[in-house]
């Protein structure tokens, strides 16, 4: 074996540090992105925002306004060294906040308190309530084992042998007891030991002369259970009650709230930001992006006329490696803009009867339909439609959306997924309560149109979309 060297020319591809930012802000959301575009602001001296961009500040110039004709009066140009006692500094001294226009009404939305839970609200009640401290303790721990759809998840007999430890000759009456004012408090039908329980309470507390009360309470008390059974023959023949007594009872019986709790638990709301808009502009779907997502760049002029070119000190080396990161900074945010907006027309383009009918006429879509008009990677499609939102007339709806898998037609067409659940949403709805259609009548339906979908499909399309199954969709009137 002998030792040599050789040059061999090759090409290959390398990521460059253009190319790694330009996908990092291409699959970035709204808010990382104006996050980013923030840091670039603070940390880049030859990046700033255009002028069009900047909010007004005309509030300043009042205030300017007014401390030269107060430094003019020369009233408050000099500092007193002592104040009276009756006197407080406004009176003395101006403050320095411009004054508020009635007009103006502060973004109070803006502002968000701590939420408050379903325990809040029942130890805000208890406060009111005149109990000595040994009902006190007792309630405070019968509202801890309250979940948050206002049922004790706790048995009785344990929080009994927990409270035991904190007070002496504890008896289980003095738990029921408490647990009984507890039942008092609002929203009604809260501490229950069960839905029986919760029901129950709710029923005491309507008028005397609600129709069929009497007979609903009876019903809730012992009979609750064959509700599952959805039999209306066999119930009636169970219960004693004639037709008329039974429709009462159980439409009476649907007006009260089996989770009373779930009411006051509040979900913090999570606002999204559209990156695109659609509407129709002489009955053409048209495409334009969010103003508002991304401020307008631009590179510093000051600064950047200050570099020289044969100067290599260090200041001027990081004034030039300042400009060349703003340019690239700037360029990758135009390159994100375009492929959005070119990603986003294509959508339109191909589902445009969506934006007509709605989901019903989804077409079936994949990466790869739109990558290979656009001539584009099916990666960059996936970057680009993730967490991106398109605002339309349907909704505000993110991207992935509108790409679906799809089923075949006798016609030897394509259907959507999507507008597969449609359909099945649809013949849900529109179906009659007393004899719900079965996942097998559902697949025949759609048969009948040309769509060859299984049961089970049917059956996994029915619970993603949390519909219940045919049984539990029974009602008796």
């Amino acid at each position: 074996m002998k030792q040599s060297l050789q040059l061999r020319i090759g090409q290959s591809l390398t990521m460059t540090p253009q190319l790694q930012q330009a996908i990092k802000l291409l699959q970035m959301s709204t808010l990382d992105l104006q996050q980013e575009i923030q840091q670039a602001l603070e940390s880049n001296m030859m990046l700033e925002v255009e002028e069009d961009d900047l909010p007004t500040l005309e509030y300043r110039e009042k205030t300017t306004e007014n401390n030269d004709q107060v430094t003019s009066e020369g009233s408050q140009t000099d500092m007193p060294d002592e104040l009276p006692v009756d006197v407080s500094w406004d009176d003395v001294y101006e403050s320095s906040l411009p004054a508020g226009d009635d007009s103006e009404v502060a973004e109070f939305e803006t502002f968000r308190g701590k939420t408050q839970t379903l325990q809040d609200h029942l130890i805000w009640q208890l406060e009111l309530t005149h109990v000595s401290e040994r009902d006190y303790a007792i309630a405070v721990g019968i509202i801890d084992a309250i979940n948050d759809d206002g049922y004790v998840a706790t048995d009785l007999n344990d929080i009994y042998q927990g409270l035991l430890e904190q007070l002496d000759d504890l008896e289980m009456d003095e738990v029921q007891a408490v647990l009984h004012m507890i039942q008092n408090f609002d929203p009604v039908g809260v501490a229950a030991l069960d839905l029986a329980d919760c029901l129950r309470l709710q029923m005491v507390q309507l008028p005397n002369d609600t129709p069929f009360k009497a007979d609903a309470l009876d019903f809730i008390c012992r009979h609750l259970e064959l509700l599952a059974s959805c039999d209306q023959a066999r119930l009636m023949k169970r219960v004693g009650f004639s037709e008329e007594q039974m429709k009462g009872v159980l439409a009476l019986i649907r007006t009260l709230d089996p989770k009373p709790g779930a009411r006051l638990q509040e979900m913090d709301v999570e606002y999204v930001v559209p990156d695109v808009f659609v509407s129709k502009v002489k009955d053409q779907w048209t495409v334009s992006l969010n103003p508002e997502i991304a401020p307008k760049l631009r590179v510093n002029p000051f600064y950047s006329g200050m570099i020289k070119r044969a100067d290599n000190s260090q200041d001027n080396v990081s004034m030039k490696n300042h400009l060349q990161e703003a340019r690239w900074f700037i360029k990758s945010l135009h390159s994100r803009n375009d492929t959005l907006l070119r990603v986003a027309r294509s959508i339109v383009e191909k589902q445009g009867e969506f934006f007509e009918h709605g989901p019903i006429a989804m077409k079936a879509m994949v990466l790869r339909d739109i990558a290979e008009e656009l001539e584009l990677h099916e990666s960059t499609i996936s970057r680009v439609t993730t967490q991106k939102y398109m605002h339309t007339p349907q909704g505000v709806i993110e991207f992935k959306y509108f790409f679906s898998s799809h089923v075949s037609t006798d016609s030897g067409g394509e259907c959507s997924a999507t507008a597969i659940r449609a359909l099945i949403k649809e013949l849900v709805g529109n179906e009659n309560p007393a004899k719900p259609l079965s996942d097998s009548k559902i697949s025949d339906l759609l048969n009948e149109k040309g769509i060859n979908v299984a049961r089970r499909t049917i059956a996994k399309y029915r619970e993603a979309m949390s519909i219940p199954s045919t049984s539990q969709r029974k009602r008796l009137i």
